[in-house]
C-alpha cells in the first residue's frame, strides 16, 4: 500500500480547486485534472486521518461504471493519462488516482436518485408522504424499496454547508425545462442499469448521486466520479431487512465512531483510530472488489 495523500501537490499545473476529496487543477483550456486524494469527509467537515488507497478505489468504480454505462450518456474522460500531463516528479501522485476530463460547466444541481427509503428521504416520508415533494403510497418502511426509483435533485452547497432538496419545479427554474428533463431521465437510467447489475454482485445500491456538465454546445455529459461508495449507499444484499437500516460499503463506519466520540460536528473533526481508517478503507476495498470483478 502506498503512503495515503490527504493533499496533492501538483506546481507544474495550475490548482483550481480543493473539494472534500478531490482537486482539481488545469492542463490548458479544455483540459482538467482531477486527483483522488484519500480525504473523507463526515456531517459536512473533512476529517484529518486519510483512509488508505481510498482515492485510487473511487477512481477505479468511477472508471468501471463509466465505461459500463456509456450507452447511457457521454463522460468527460478524455483517454489521455493523467502521468502524461504532469511534470515526472509528480507522476506518483496521479498514478491510479486521477482522471484528465474536458473542461465542461458544471451544472448548479446534484442529480440524486433513490431506490430506497432511507435518510433525510426517510425521515420526510414520516412527516409529510413524500420526498422532494413527490408523493409516495401509504405503509412503506424505512430501507423499504420504492415502487420505482425517483429522482430527487438537490442544491450545490458551499464546502462546510448541507445541500438542499429541492423539487423538480426548482431544478427546472435552475437548469431550463430542457436540460432538467435530460438530466432526470439520464439519473433514472443510469440508476436502474447499475441497480440491476449490483444486484447480481450482491449489493444493493440504495441511493445515488450524479453531476452533470455542459460543453460550448449545450451537450449533456456525465462528470465528477459516479457510483462510488462516496456517491452512493451501498448495502450487502444478504444483510437487507426491511424495516431498519442496514450496514454499508461506506462511511457509515466512520459516521458511528464520530457519533459514538461525542465531537459537535463542527471543525475541525478528530483523527480517526488506526483500526477505524483500517476497517473503513476495508470496507471500500470489498464494494470495488465485489463491483468490477
Amino acid at each position: 500500500m502506498t503512503t495515503p495523500l490527504l493533499e496533492s501537490a501538483i506546481p507544474s499545473l495550475q490548482l483550481l480547486s480543493r473539494g472534500k476529496v478531490r482537486d482539481v487543477y488545469a492542463v490548458d483550456d479544455r483540459r482538467l485534472l482531477i486527483v483522488a486524494s484519500d480525504r473523507l469527509s463526515a456531517f459536512d467537515v473533512v476529517l484529518p486521518t486519510p483512509i488508505p488507497g481510498k482515492g485510487a478505489m473511487l477512481t477505479e468504480i468511477s472508471h468501471f461504471w463509466f465505461g459500463k454505462l456509456g450507452h447511457i450518456i457521454p463522460n468527460h474522460l478524455t483517454g489521455d493519462t493523467p502521468e502524461s500531463v504532469v511534470a515526472e516528479n509528480e507522476r506518483d501522485q496521479v498514478a491510479g488516482r486521477a482522471m484528465v476530463v474536458k473542461r465542461l460547466q458544471p451544472l448548479p444541481v446534484e442529480a440524486i436518485v433513490r431506490g430506497y427509503l432511507v435518510g433525510s428521504g426517510w425521515k420526510e416520508y414520516q412527516s409529510h408522504g413524500s420526498v422532494c415533494g413527490i408523493a409516495l403510497p401509504a405503509g412503506l418502511q424505512q430501507a423499504g424499496k420504492l415502487p420505482k426509483p425517483i429522482f430527487t435533485p438537490s442544491t450545490k452547497a458551499a464546502m462546510g454547508a448541507h445541500d438542499e432538496n429541492i423539487d423538480f419545479a426548482r431544478a427546472e427554474q435552475l437548469l431550463g425545462a430542457g436540460i432538467a428533463a435530460q438530466v432526470r431521465d439520464a439519473s433514472i437510467a443510469l440508476y436502474t442499469q447499475a441497480a440491476e447489475y449490483a444486484l447480481t454482485r450482491g449489493i444493493i445500491i440504495a441511493d445515488t448521486k450524479f453531476e452533470f456538465g455542459l460543453d460550448a454546445a449545450g451537450k449533456l455529459y456525465l462528470i465528477d466520479e459516479v457510483l462510488t461508495p462516496d456517491s452512493s449507499r451501498f448495502w450487502p444484499a444478504d444483510q437487507y431487512q426491511p424495516g431498519s437500516n442496514p450496514p454499508s460499503y461506506d462511511k457509515q463506519f466512520v459516521r458511528d465512531w464520530l457519533e459514538a466520540s461525542g465531537w459537535n460536528k463542527q471543525a475541525p473533526a478528530p483523527e480517526l483510530p488506526v483500526e477505524v481508517a483500517a476497517k473503513t478503507a476495508e470496507k471500500y476495498r470489498e464494494a470495488v472488489a465485489r463491483l468490477t470483478t
